[in-house]
Parts: C-alpha cells; sequence; structure tokens
C-alpha cells in the first residue's frame, strides 16, 4: 500500500500558531475534565469517604482488567449547566475478565447521584452503543432517582431506560446490575430489569417508595432494611441474585458473572505504528478555521505505517477518500481537504461508500467542512441532487461508521460527513472543532441583509449602528454556541479527545464495532 509522505514543516510560523491555539483548547479541555473528576467537590467526596465508600470512578477502576484501556465517553456532559460536569455520571467502554463491556457508574457526589437531564441522556447513549455493538452493560449503581426539580425533562423520556435494559437482554446481551446504596422510586427498576443483580449488604436500599413515603400512602410503618434492605432481597423477594459483603466483594462477584458469560472480545490488533510522531498533530489544524489544512498529514499520524491507498486522488480534490488500516482494523476514510463540498466531491463519496458497503469495510469521516457550496452555477450544476446522492449514501450505509470532527462542521456538510443526525458509531470531537448551521460572520450577515430588505420595503432608513451591535452580539453567540466544549456538554459528540490520542481511540472504537445490521442497501438515488 503506498506510504503518505508528509510535507509537514514543524519550523513554520503557521504551525507554531496552530499549535500554540490548539494547546490553549487543550488547557480549557484539561480544566473541564479535572471537575468531571472532581464530582460533587471536596465537601460531599469526604463526606462519600467517611461512610466507608469508594468513589465512582474508584469502582470502575476495581471493576476492569488491571492496566485495560478505559474509552470513557461523554466526560464534559452538563458542561456550562447547573447539573455539573459529567452529569453526575460515569460512563465508558472497558475490558473486564477479558470482555469489553459498557460501564455506567452513577456518582453519588454529585446531587447523591440523582438523575439529570443530561445523566439521563447520558447514560440511555451509552445503552445504544451497548446494543448495536452488542456490549455486556453493566451499571453501578447507586441514585437517589429523579432530580425532582428536573422532572419534567426526566420523567416522561427516563422511561426509555428500562426500556432499553430489557431490549439488550431480548437481543441476548447480558445485563449486569451492582447496587453500592440507593436504587429508589424508577432507580429501583434498573436492577428489576437486569440479567444478574449484585447487592451490597447492609448498604443497598432498593424500593419504590421509601418509608416516608410508604407512610403517606398507606399508613404503614416500616424501615428502609424491611423495606428494601439487601439481605431481604436475597432472602425473600428474589430480586438480589447475589449478596456481596462489602464494595469489594460486590465487584469481585461482578467480574465472576463477566467471566461466566462465554464472551470474548476482540482487541486492537499489533500493528506497524504511523511512520510520524502523533505530536505533530497539534499543529496540523488552523487556528482559523477559515484556512484549510491537508487532511493526509492527519493520516499520516494515525494510520498503521503511514499506509493509505487513495481513492480517485484526481477527482473532487476536495475531498480525500481512500483505504487503510488502523491498529490492523481496515478502515474507508473520507476526509475533507478545503472545507467546501461540490458535485464531484459528492459523487465521488457516494460511490466510495458504495464501495466500502460492498466489502463491508468500517467508514472514517474526518470532518472539516463548511458544507455544500452556493451560487447560480452551483444550482443549475445540480448540487442539490448530488448533496443529496452523498447524504443519501451516508444514511443508508450499513457499515460501522466513526467521526471525528478535526476542524469545523457547518450546514449540510455535517450531515453528508456523517454527524450526529446519522448515528455513527462513534463521534468525537477535537478540541478546535466548530460546528453550527453557519459560519458565525456569515450568519450575521443573512441576518443583517434581512432587516435591511425589510427596513427598505417598509421604506424606512436601516439603523447602521444598531445593524453593528445586532452583528457583534450574534457573531458572538455562534461562536459561543459553535465550540467544542459546549456542544460536548450537550452531548453532541461521545467526547472531546486530545488530537495525539486519536489512534488509539480509534483502535479501541474500531475493535467494538464488529456487529453490523444484516442487509446492506439503499433508498433510491435521485439522479
Amino acid at each position: 500500500m503506498p506510504v503518505l509522505d508528509s510535507r509537514l514543516d514543524p519550523r513554520s510560523s503557521s504551525y507554531e500558531d496552530n499549535r500554540a491555539a490548539m494547546l490553549q483548547r487543550l488547557a480549557e479541555l484539561d480544566t473541564a475534565l479535572r471537575q468531571a473528576v472532581q464530582g460533587g467537590g471536596d465537601k460531599y467526596v469526604e463526606r462519600h469517604r467517611k461512610r466507608g465508600k469508594l468513589l465512582a470512578r474508584e469502582r470502575v477502576e476495581l471493576l476492569l482488567d488491571r492496566d485495560a484501556p478505559f474509552l470513557e465517553l461523554a466526560a464534559l456532559a452538563g458542561w456550562g449547566t447547573d447539573s455539573g460536569v459529567g452529569a453526575g455520571v460515569v460512563t465508558g467502554i472497558g475490558v473486564v475478565e477479558g470482555v469489553t463491556c459498557m460501564v455506567i457508574a452513577n456518582d453519588p457526589t454529585v446531587r447523591g447521584g440523582a438523575v439529570n437531564p443530561y445523566s439521563l441522556k447520558k447514560t440511555r447513549r451509552a445503552a445504544e452503543i451497548a446494543r448495536v455493538n452488542r456490549l455486556p452493560l453493566i451499571n453501578l449503581v447507586e441514585s437517589g432517582g429523579a432530580d425532582l426539580p428536573n422532572q419534567a425533562e426526566i420523567f416522561i423520556p427516563g422511561g426509555g431506560v428500562f426500556r432499553d435494559l430489557t431490549q439488550l437482554s431480548a437481543a441476548g446481551i447480558p445485563t449486569i446490575a451492582v447496587v453500592f446504596g440507593n436504587a429508589t422510586a424508577g432507580g429501583a427498576y434498573i436492577p428489576g430489569m437486569s440479567d444478574y443483580t449484585i447487592f451490597v449488604r447492609d448498604r443497598a436500599k432498593v424500593f419504590l417508595a421509601g418509608p416516608p413515603l410508604v407512610k403517606m400512602a398507606t399508613g404503614e410503618d416500616t424501615d428502609d432494611e424491611a423495606l428494601g434492605g439487601a439481605a431481604m432481597h436475597a432472602t425473600t423477594s428474589g430480586l438480589a441474585d447475589f449478596l456481596a459483603e462489602d464494595e469489594r466483594d460486590a465487584i469481585r462477584l461482578a467480574r465472576a458473572t463477566v467471566a461466566r458469560l462465554n464472551r470474548r472480545p476482540t482487541l486492537p490488533g499489533i500493528s506497524d505504528p504511523p511512520r510520524y510522531d502523533a505530536e505533530d498533530l497539534l499543529g496540523i489544524p488552523s487556528a482559523d478555521p477559515r484556512i484549510p489544512f491537508d487532511p493526509r498529514e492527519i493520516l499520516a499520524r494515525i494510520l498503521d505505517g503511514s499506509e493509505f491507498d487513495e481513492f480517485k486522488p484526481a477527482y473532487g480534490t476536495a475531498l480525500c477518500t481512500g483505504w487503510g488500516r488502523i491498529h490492523g482494523c481496515p478502515v474507508g476514510i473520507l476526509a475533507n481537504a478545503r472545507g467546501i463540498l461540490f458535485s464531484q466531491e459528492a459523487q465521488k463519496a457516494a460511490q466510495f461508500i458504495q464501495l466500502a458497503n460492498q466489502s463491508r469495510t468500517p467508514l472514517l469521516f474526518l470532518q472539516n467542512t463548511t458544507g455544500y457550496m452556493v451560487g447560480t452555477e452551483y444550482e443549475q450544476a445540480g448540487i442539490i441532487k448530488h448533496g443529496a446522492l452523498m447524504i443519501n449514501a451516508v444514511a443508508n450505509s450499513t457499515v460501522p461508521h466513526l467521526t471525528v470532527t478535526i476542524g469545523a462542521s457547518y450546514g449540510a456538510g455535517n450531515y453528508g460527513m456523517c454527524g450526529r443526525a446519522y448515528d455513527p458509531r462513534f463521534l468525537f470531537t477535537w478540541p478546535n472543532a466548530k460546528s453550527a448551521v453557519m459560519g458565525p460572520a456569515q450568519l450575521s450577515g443573512v441576518l443583517s441583509i434581512i432587516a435591511r430588505q425589510a427596513a427598505q420595503a417598509r421604506g424606512k432608513p436601516y439603523d447602521e449602528e444598531r445593524d453593528a451591535q445586532m452583528r457583534a452580539m450574534v457573531e458572538q453567540q455562534i461562536e459561543q454556541e459553535s465550540a467544542a466544549l459546549f456542544l460536548s456538554g450537550r452531548l453532541y459528540d461521545d467526547g472531546v479527545i486530545d488530537p495525539r490520542d486519536t489512534r488509539t481511540v480509534l483502535g479501541l472504537c474500531l475493535s467494538v464495532v464488529q456487529h453490523e445490521a444484516d442487509r446492506p442497501g439503499y433508498g433510491v438515488f435521485r439522479m
């Protein structure tokens, strides 16, 4: 396979400017991730420890095999909201007794592990990944149920969590619940609908209504242990399959349960590393999103042996397509080379996606696009039908899709390059990335033109000073709302990653996307 030849000059001023901008974004990312790890803060962490309990991430660490990788997902969920960074739950993919599993762990230091709108979205996304990729799902449960002030946003969609569990089990995907503390109200159905349940003695409390509500509803006087204690569920109700003596024993039992599932993973294989240093990835993406950069420089630093067999290199050159391997896994790649997608690029992409489906090869989309080209010439040449052709191919492709936003992701280009709405198996973002309906200047300019035309139609003079203020305000708003941390906080991706970790993250993802839909197929292409 041809080897990519890098032309990157690490001594150039543009490289240094790009690297400095990326390091600034990475510093912001590190600050946000530290907030997620801190959970509810020192006060609540200390209170939790005084009760003799492990923290959520400590539970996950003990559950996983020693030195096994853990791909944390949506670590920034809730960023910029009252729900806190991480949204009070840890989710991710790791290896337990040699089996690749999805893990969900409530963080009781954040409002007692109560479910908020962002933790709900985060856990449902984790269940979706487990379903599509057929990963056993392990819930490490300690939650006070719904965050009542937000019940209007939680109650109705929250029922989907229980539906997800039952459908996983029906599909032959094992579900395991380890209950360390409260699992009350709707939370009681997490163990209630799991295949295997493990309760910690004198700690687990699982009931639909606690003693105060039972008193109010029925007049009965009772206590936590009689109503929903671990020993009661292990000996009387039968809800608990295993009774653990303490948290570490519960984790031991969970690992033993996974070991009996008769499942084995496909981990990243042995492969030749790229010929170029991943450190260079910090200086490749342009600090100014309006300046394009060559995605082949990125591919040279994430593909096995930097080998890349480019498809149609002389046609539709604003989109780079071709074949390579990551940690031994074959992959087809679509990467924006000059931002704008023209008719040739759209047709090239559709053909390439068809070929990948024919050979059952997963697809990797590297997004850096401002969208499809506009203007009279391009409309007359059929940009709508050609863009629809590409989007149709993406929407109906049945091989696994992985997406990484490495720069801009604007307009319908986001759709054509397999954005979140097109259900890639995984979608990650670099810290410099931006995504919106269009760029800030373009959006504010459109609003200005519309307002100017409206004033003209009414025969009134246009207020230029007010227009300038409006444009500045809109640009600031779009700049903020298109940023990587903002979008990740609202779970429009599976996480913001350091560019240097891209090869590792993609290798882990490719190792779990083995399950495919039963049939290849496409809808009608409008030619």
